[in-house]
Formats: structure tokens, sequence, C-alpha cells
């Protein structure tokens, strides 16, 4: 079986970052999903002078042009960021506007990011989804945002992180060609779906 890799992108600014901790939480789960596997995760705090560099001069250079082969060799790509100013950060634009934007035709893409309120969620759909849709990759359905009360166990009746972590990884293994982890099959009783579809027999044997 072909070693797959994964390109994880953290545009976290601070150290410590909860943005990197929330690229390194998706990176650890889609290895976990798939054998055969290989994870590289890209800091571009580490390279942020390289990637400015490269802006000037029209090419990828240091750090930056390391940076940029792994993700076009990757099979697919998470892509985390804080939000700034309600949209993903300037270092992450910069850094995906040095990488060929064929790069991404038809390469699967998770998206992320962090803040401090929940309200900032909509910079997944917002801002990000249409990045990379103009650049022709194929964005998984459940992007991941972590808010300051995120990182807490059991905060809110929704899903917890953990969850969307898992629903998103999901997503992007099957996206990939496989997965460990398997759903568990649906009880349609518990569900109520066998009783619906009863009740919807009964209606139209009525009618």
């Amino acid at each position: 079986m072909r070693t797959r890799r994964i390109a994880v992108v953290s545009a976290g600014m601070s150290e410590p970052s909860s943005t990197r901790l929330l690229a390194d939480r998706l990176g650890n789960s889609i290895a976990q999903r798939l054998d055969a596997i290989e994870v590289d995760v890209i800091d571009l705090r580490d390279i942020a002078v390289d990637v400015a560099q490269s802006m000037l001069s029209g090419f990828a250079v240091g750090g930056a042009r390391d940076a940029v082969r792994a993700v076009e060799e990757a099979d697919a790509v998470i892509a985390a960021t804080p939000v700034f100013n309600a949209s993903y950060s300037g270092l992450l634009k910069s850094f995906f506007d040095i990488v060929d934007k064929d790069t991404f035709v038809g390469k699967p893409v998770l998206i992320a990011a962090t803040g401090g309120s929940p309200r900032h969620s909509m910079v997944l759909d917002h801002a990000l989804r249409p990045l990379f849709a103009y650049l022709r990759a194929v964005v998984v359905p459940t992007g991941v945002y972590a808010a300051s009360e995120d990182w807490a166990a059991g905060s809110g009746d929704t899903a917890t992180l953990a969850d969307r972590v898992d629903r998103a990884t999901g997503e992007l293994a099957a996206l990939l060609g496989g997965s460990r982890q398997r759903p568990e099959p649906v009880d349609t009783d518990e569900a109520g779906i066998s009783n619906f579809a009863r009740l919807l027999g009964d209606s139209l044997s009525q009618s």
C-alpha cells in the first residue's frame, strides 16, 4: 500500500498556540484512522520571514520552499488558522499564495480555525471554504472551529470539540479511500426510523 502524506498547516502566531494544538489534534486523529500514512506538520510561525521574502521574490525560498513542497506533494491538506478580523490570518493567505494553485485541484482539504468566541465560527464557511473552493480543492463537509470554551471538557449541549474532530477526520479519511474506524450501525428502532416508515406506509395506504 502506498504511503499517503498529509500536510497539516498551522498559522498560529502565539506560543503556545491553540491553533497549533488544534492542528496537532486533527493530525493525530487522521493518523489513527488510516494505515500507511505520514503526517507533516508545518508551523508557519517558524517560517514567517521566509514566507514574506517568498512573496517579494516571486518564488519560495528558505524554509518556505520545503513547506511548499510538502503541501504540493501531499495527498491531503489540513489548514488551521486563528481568526483575525472575521477572516483567516494574513500569514495563512500569504503562504498559500506562494503555493502553485493547480496543486489543490481535486485535493482533499480539511479546514479548521480557532478564536475567542463561538460567533467567529462563521469564518469556516464565509472565508476558508471559499478560498479552497476557488483553488478547486475538495473541502470536507465538516469544518472544525474551536473557541476558548471548547478546550474545557463537557462544555454545553452541542457536539464537543472531540466529536467535531472525529467527524471531520472521518470524512477526510473517506476521501482518501479508507478508514480503520467504521461508524457504528444505526439501531433503526431506537432512532425511530422504522416507526416513521411504518407510519408513512399507513398514511399512504389510507390516501
